[in-house]
């Protein structure tokens, strides 16, 4: 019972609040203004997005409506405007191909379900942990692979066989050398580059529904014969199971995850690109995830594509004065008026005004700056950058996430297991009493101690090459206070140092020892014998006085001699000889 009622309270925490309704409250018309900016601008976004991912111009604009408005309601950013993006389409692709749009929309309901689980599960917090290498090879991968997505309809040629985005672009271009479409590589080129230098000039005006405005006029006027978006369905489908492939549930699942995984890492880093931008909005990521995941379980009942939070749509929000979830409603509400009472005009719009759109849309995506500047950051960066990249191109976005995610772990642990050291250290500081000149010269010639700072984990091997280097001497002290992990690897490499030194006829002695570490060390018999005879010390002076003490019984010290006089040489708490 404490199980469910604990399931329960997380349910509750991520449903909508008093305060949400408040702040729509607050500035209504700025609100409206941003909500009406922002569908002007998804217009031609949802169209292209529905087209590419192969179920069509009326599933992008439902997505738009439907996702957009649960997203809105139910996520946890007040900045966030959702809908289908050019990352999902990405993945949606191979899937229509293999399984058709039964396929997608299984894998959409498959993927809603995934995301509210998570979102109970309280798994949005680990978004913080993806590199921001991973994030600008995964977002510059993208932008080639929705822009290579486009080259079909920008030249204006039936789309070629096959899953590989840059085989299929390679096709393309050779049926354009052999027939060529000057027709609608003029509009697309047209659209894009009335969208790019326009959002340089007035970044504040919609260039893009303007570019597609401009389109559907001159290609009307001029007669040119040119493939358009073709006769939408006026309102929305009726909420149906009829058109999902429930039979094939158990091959759709991996891909399921993968929509699913990018759904919340879009999602997420589209929330948190509010956050900055936005005054005083901080996302709630738990709750981001579960109004993700509803988003997705709904849109395919009547027709829609998995959806995300969309990073451009929503800094059109933010930048237009958007302050609560009313400006995402708003969009909803104006997209699906745009359904209900414009259907037919919207049909009337060129295939290649739409791939302009989308062109113009890559290449905004692309940061320059900042991806020159993670490539010059540090090397691990660069190469976790472009293999990410490269795998989104190759693969598909979730493994290049996933490769990437590997990648870049894998160098920041071996960043990590590198960056410890083994360093000499004097004796003089830690000597108890007071001791003659000589006595210190015979102490540093027959004692020598070393402290490891850092983590003792894999890459220890370095110790055991410096240390089977040291100078014979009578006893070495390995100090061990400063070394902040120690995994098994480092246990056995130490293990390994420690009995060529006493092969050596050496005495080890190991001072600070932090508690927990022990277990590691006790598990491996690193230090077993070490205890029994009396080698483990709690401080570095202690283990002094049992090296002097050992040099004493040893005969190579005789007396100790400090200000106060001679004093014999002590007997007890002396190890024997290694």
């Amino acid at each position: 019972m404490s199980a469910v009622s604990g399931v329960w309270d997380r349910t509750r925490a991520l449903l909508p609040a008093r305060e949400d309704l408040a702040s729509m409250l607050h500035q209504p018309r700025r609100d409206l203004t941003a909500g009406l900016t922002v569908a002007i601008v998804a217009l031609p976004l949802a169209l292209g997005f529905g087209i590419s991912s192969g179920l069509g111009a009326a599933a992008g604009l439902t997505t738009a409506v439907v996702a957009g408005a649960l997203a809105a309601v139910f996520g946890g950013s007040s900045l966030q405007v959702s809908g289908p993006t050019g990352a999902m389409t990405v993945v949606l692709v191979p899937i229509m191909h293999a399984h058709g749009a039964g396929g997608v929309l299984t894998v959409g309901l498959l993927a809603g379900l995934i995301l509210i689980g998570l979102a109970v599960a309280r798994a949005g917090r680990y978004m913080a942990f993806v590199p921001a290498s991973v994030v600008e090879g995964f977002t510059l991968g993208i932008a080639c692979v929705i822009g290579l997505q486009q080259l079909p309809a920008a030249l204006g040629v039936p789309t070629p066989h096959g899953d590989q985005v840059a085989v299929v672009a390679a096709r393309t271009v050779a049926a354009f050398a052999a027939h060529p479409n000057w027709v609608a590589i003029a509009i697309a080129g047209g659209v894009a580059a009335l969208i790019l230098i326009g959002a340089r000039i007035r970044p504040a005006v919609p260039f893009s529904i303007l570019a597609v405005v401009a389109a559907v006029v001159i290609s009307e006027a001029a007669g040119l014969d040119t493939a358009r978006i073709g006769q939408l369905p006026t309102g929305l489908a009726a909420p149906t199971l009829s058109f999902f492939d429930l039979s094939a549930i158990w091959s759709l699942a991996g891909a399921a995850v993968a929509v699913a995984a990018l759904a919340a890492l879009e999602s997420l880093l589209s929330a948190a690109v509010a956050d900055g931008m936005g005054v005083n909005h901080r996302h709630d990521p738990d709750r981001e995830l579960f109004g993700q995941g509803l988003a997705n379980l709904v849109a395919p009942l009547f027709g829609g594509v998995p959806a995300t939070g969309a990073i451009a749509r929503t800094a059109v929000n933010v930048r237009s004065g958007a302050g609560s979830r009313l400006a995402a409603l708003v969009h909803a509400a104006l997209l699906a008026a745009i359904i209900y009472t414009a259907a037919p005009l919207v049909g009337r719009i060129p295939l290649a005004a739409l791939a302009g759109v989308l062109l113009a849309t890559s290449v905004r995506m692309v940061e320059v700056g900042s991806v020159r500047a993670m490539a010059r950051a540090t090397r691990s960066d660069a190469v976790v950058l472009t293999l990410t990249a490269i795998a989104t191109l190759a693969l598909d976005l979730v493994k290049a996430v996933i490769l990437g995610l590997v990648v870049a772990g894998a160098l920041a642990l071996r960043a990590v297991a590198r960056s410890a050291r083994l360093r000499q250290m004097p004796l003089h500081p830690d000597l108890p009493g007071d001791h003659t000149t000589e006595e210190r010269a015979l102490l540093d010639e027959h004692i020598v101690a070393y402290r490891i700072d850092g983590p003792l984990l894999f890459a220890a091997h370095r110790f055991l090459l410096e240390l089977s280097e040291v100078a014979h001497v009578s006893v070495v002290i390995l100090r061990m206070s400063a070394v902040s992990a120690i995994d098994a690897s480092g246990a056995l490499v130490l293990k390994d140092a420690i009995e060529k030194l006493q092969h050596r006829h050496m005495t080890v002695l190991i001072s600070g020892i932090r508690p927990g570490h022990h277990r590691t060390l006790d598990a491996l018999d690193v230090i077993n014998t070490l205890h029994a005879e009396g080698r483990v010390f709690t401080s570095t002076p202690e283990a002094i006085h049992a090296a002097r003490a050992h040099l004493h019984h040893s005969g190579i010290l005789h007396t100790t001699t400090g200000r106060g006089g001679t004093n014999p040489a002590p007997t007890d708490q002396s190890p024997p000889a290694a």
